[in-house]
């Protein structure tokens, strides 16, 4: 290591942020750039650990810790120190082909995996990866790289999220001709849609997808195969298929009043805002607007809080997000949540910093349960009933949920947001592909192989794993690409 005691000299800083209040104001990326030195004394606090775990990802109970797609964490650390930049963008794209999404997006398991983290903040690996990209493309490192030769084999992706086009990027490079099927009018899936600008600007995508063009990658937007493409001319012009559709379709809340106008999912909101936004700057009006309205999230994720900073950013009159789990600590439960899991603990993020900018407080309500929507005599949503509840573990291990007498409450509401995840893919086009699915409705097919039960169709991503992390989806992209070069040619030259 360059820096043996940067660790010692050095304190945490991860990405610097737009004064909260300020940002609320457009819709331009909430964080600030950090000057190389800055970057580089981040780097140097990378330990020689001997054994580094934050590069290896795994699952430990039930929690992602370190990273899925095995990052050259350490090296590039020590690169970045040295200012060996333009070797660092090496080892970044080595092992990830979009540094630049994972550095805004991915919750960083990498960073709960930290040796560092054992007894100290851990190195600010997301920064530090999402710098190196950055300066890539300033300096115009990051360039189009097409395939000496082809194979003359066609694939077809379906989806053009960080799966898909993870796939596609591999399969390009091997030398076969890919085509990505995408249904909505960018691509990009849930990278363009399901991320506000603010936090992942679509420019960000598109930057990316030009070069993936470039190298001989055919995009096809507004085209869903199975209703305005038939799976027989996918059949007839493809070699081999792969389906990264992800899972789409939305959990639910069952509760009375949930028919009522005003309650939506929270992708919607999502959705229309970031469209009316890129088609308009929101002077259509075709998105749902929050603005002078009591806003509730019902939701304690990423999508949660994406909705809070749009919701924010209309000028809503207030605003509150229902979390069902308790108020997390400040620091991990060594003994029920040791290092290198996942650390649990209360996060303030971006959202949430902004809407307490507005309001004056955090818009969290903890332990809530949503009980019933009660509409006005036009069938407009009016208010949210409320109880308090507490997490209860029986004899076999079941988690319940038990509601507490007297924490009713009820809650002023003009729109409300559902974000509490999604339950699988869309089963249509499988069904027409005759492709078997698990119980839980996602595809058969096993991790590693990623073959479904038809010949020469492949699945990866959230479709084959259920709701996942960014990063898995590009490590299950990655290795399906793999897979299926390997089906078409015999064996394989992808990693």
């Amino acid at each position: 290591m360059g820096k043996p005691t940067g660790f010692m000299e050095y304190e945490r800083q991860a990405q610097r942020e737009r004064d909260p209040l300020d940002r609320t104001k457009d819709w331009n990326e909430y964080t600030e750039k950090m000057s190389e030195e800055e970057i580089q004394q981040q780097g140097a606090r990378c330990m020689d650990c001997g054994v580094p775990t934050c590069h290896t990802g795994i699952e430990l109970e039930g929690v992602t810790t370190g990273c899925p797609v095995y990052h050259l964490i350490p090296e590039w650390n020590d690169l970045v120190y040295q200012g060996q930049w333009k070797e660092a963008l090496k080892r970044e794209h080595e092992m990830n082909n979009f540094p630049e999404f994972t550095g805004v997006a991915c919750p960083a398991p990498c960073e709960g995996a930290c040796v560092l983290g054992i007894n100290e903040p851990p190195v600010a690996i997301r920064t530090v990866e999402r710098a190196i990209i950055e300066k890539g493309f300033e300096e115009g490192w990051v360039v189009p790289e097409p395939p000496e030769k082809r194979t003359g084999k066609k694939v077809a992706v379906i989806g053009s999220g960080p799966a898909g086009l993870a796939a596609a990027a591999q399969l390009n490079k091997a030398g076969h001709l890919v085509t990505v099927f995408e249904r909505s009018d960018r691509v990009g899936g849930l990278l363009t849609y399901g991320i506000p600008e603010m936090k992942l600007p679509y420019e960000m995508v598109m930057r990316r997808v030009n070069i993936l063009e470039q190298e001989g990658i055919t995009f096809v937007t507004n085209t869903e195969v199975g209703k305005n493409y038939s799976v027989g001319k996918l059949k007839t012009e493809f070699d081999a298929t792969i389906l990264c559709g992800g899972a789409t379709v939305h959990r639910d809340v069952q509760v009375e009043g949930r028919e009522l106008t005003g309650v939506h999912y929270a992708m919607d909101f999502l959705h229309a805002n970031t469209k009316s936004l890129l088609d308009s700057n929101l002077k259509d009006g075709m998105f749902l607007p929050a603005k002078g309205k009591d806003v509730i999230v019902i939701g304690g994720g990423d999508t949660g809080t994406d909705c809070l900073a749009t919701a924010v950013r209309h000028d809503c009159k207030s605003l509150t997000q229902f979390d069902i789990y308790d108020k997390k600590g400040a620091i991990r439960d060594e003994r029920g949540n040791p290092w290198p899991q996942y650390p649990v603990v209360h996060r303030i993020e971006y959202g949430q910093k902004e809407a307490a900018s507005k309001f004056g407080e955090d818009p969290r309500a903890y332990a809530v349960q949503t009980t019933k929507f009660v509409g006005d005599d036009n069938g407009q949503v009016k208010e949210v009933h409320t109880i308090n509840v507490k997490l209860r573990i029986d004899e076999e291990g079941n988690r319940i949920r038990e509601e507490i007498p007297g924490t009713e409450k009820v809650w002023p509401a003009d729109l409300v947001l559902l974000a509490i995840g999604f339950s699988g893919p869309e089963q249509g086009l499988l069904q027409q592909l005759n492709v078997e699915t698990n119980e839980n409705s996602t595809v058969k097919a096993e991790y590693g192989k990623y073959a479904t039960n038809v010949e020469s169709i492949f699945t990866a991503g959230d479709m084959r794993r259920g709701q996942s992390l960014i990063v898995w989806a590009i490590n299950e992209g990655r290795e399906v690409a793999r897979e299926c070069d390997r089906y078409l040619m015999g064996a394989t030259v992808l990693p």
